[in-house]
């Protein structure tokens, strides 16, 4: 652990990771490579963020524990799912079907199956999130065909049971699963995942451009080529006639060919969390979260979430995160929330609470001025 918290220089106080990650050393290294290579070599800098493609593909797949064939890059978490609601085809009696997800899930998780929907995909049955076990047991039905959720709820830090999930669903409805608030803090139940999409800019610290778009096998024959364009399909420049026959894998899900030095930058950040593992990760992130939430409760502020925060009650809720939160009794979050950064602190205002999001590198000493400008916030309130 030690030498990989070397490989980080946030700014102290940075508590903000399930924003936005500041890139990692070997991250800098890539990106700088990678420019001087496409400013002096031509052609030969694009075969070897191919090569650079290959090894990051390789990456993911251990990481996720899949073939590197399933794994494909595209833009952003939200390019990932867009194609994932778009490839969802009418079964053989004309039926369309419906996805279930929580309304409550951030936006970029929803909007791809609502405007798929707008064009004839799956319809949406919105449920009162967060997903678990239970919520979607009362919601399953033989129209149900695929199940979309956050790994990790980014505003509550909430970890969903994916095992759970996916054993109740069944192999022939399909696990469509965000990830990017769950890859590079917490080991998750990836395996459960049939569709999975993860942009590298939180905790990863990849910065943006690229994200993983895993789809399994096991899935393939239930999805079309929805969004799959040039780069999903076999010899597309030398084919007589379009539309050409889709490329096996999960290639055939992607418009065009990402961002090179972005992969490449990927490929880094998750070999560092493979190397590192992600166990040792998700503990160190806990502990210093666990101590950023014990000072602010030790100044009078509410806590929520975090590694041992509470789960709905069903039997199927999933653990904490690397995400809590904060509010101050009888204070304005707003005031709060400039107050914390006015003291050094970079955290994120939702819905009256304080987001908390810590990482590996954050140096524990952050707790003090957190429980410093809490506590004199909570005399001033006292006092008016």
């Amino acid at each position: 652990m030690r030498d990989y918290l070397t490989q980080f220089a946030e700014p102290f106080g940075y508590l903000d990771f399930a924003r936005f990650g500041p890139v990692s050393e070997p991250v800098r290294r890539v990106l700088v490579r990678e420019a001087d290579r496409l400013h002096r070599r031509g052609w030969a800098a694009l075969e070897r963020l191919d090569a650079e493609a290959v090894a990051a593909a390789r990456t993911a797949g251990e990481l996720l524990g899949c073939a590197p064939h399933e794994i494909a890059f595209v833009s952003s978490t939200s390019h990932g799912l867009f194609a994932a609601a778009h490839a969802f085809t009418r079964t053989p009696e004309g039926a369309d079907g419906t996805v279930l997800v929580a309304r409550t899930d951030f936006p970029g998780a929803i909007y791809p199956w609502l405007r798929a929907a707008e064009h004839g995909g799956l319809a949406v049955r919105q449920l009162d999130g967060p997903l678990t076990v239970d919520s979607v047991r009362a919601h399953l039905d033989d129209r149900v065909r695929a199940v979309a959720v956050c790994a990790v709820d980014a505003a509550t830090g909430f970890r969903a049971p994916l095992a759970g999930i996916k054993e109740l669903i069944g192999p022939d409805r399909v696990l469509v699963v965000d990830a990017v608030q769950a890859l590079g803090a917490v080991d998750f139940d990836a395996d459960a995942a049939d569709v999975l999409a993860s942009g590298g800019q939180k905790w990863l610290r990849a910065g943006w451009g690229a994200a993983v778009l895993m789809v399994r096998d096991r899935v393939a024959g239930r999805l079309g080529p929805g969004l799959g364009g040039w780069s999903g399909v076999l010899d597309p420049v030398e084919a007589p006639a379009h539309p050409c026959p889709p490329r096996p894998g999960a290639v055939a899900h992607t418009l065009t060919n990402p961002d090179g030095p972005a992969v490449a930058a990927l490929g880094a950040a998750l070999a560092l969390v493979r190397d590192t593992g992600a166990g040792r990760i998700e503990a160190r992130i806990g502990e210093v979260l666990g101590e950023l939430l014990a000072a602010a409760r030790g100044a009078g502020a509410e806590t929520d979430g975090g590694p041992d925060g509470p789960a709905p009650g069903d039997s199927g809720a999933g653990a904490g995160s690397g995400i809590g939160r904060l509010r101050l009794p009888g204070a304005d979050p707003e005031a709060v929330h400039r107050a914390l950064t006015s003291a050094g602190l970079a955290t994120t205002l939702r819905n009256g609470w304080i987001r908390l999001s810590p990482h590996a590198s954050t140096r524990p000493e952050a707790a003090e001025p957190l429980a410093e400008t809490l506590g004199r916030l909570r005399r001033e309130v006292r006092a008016a």
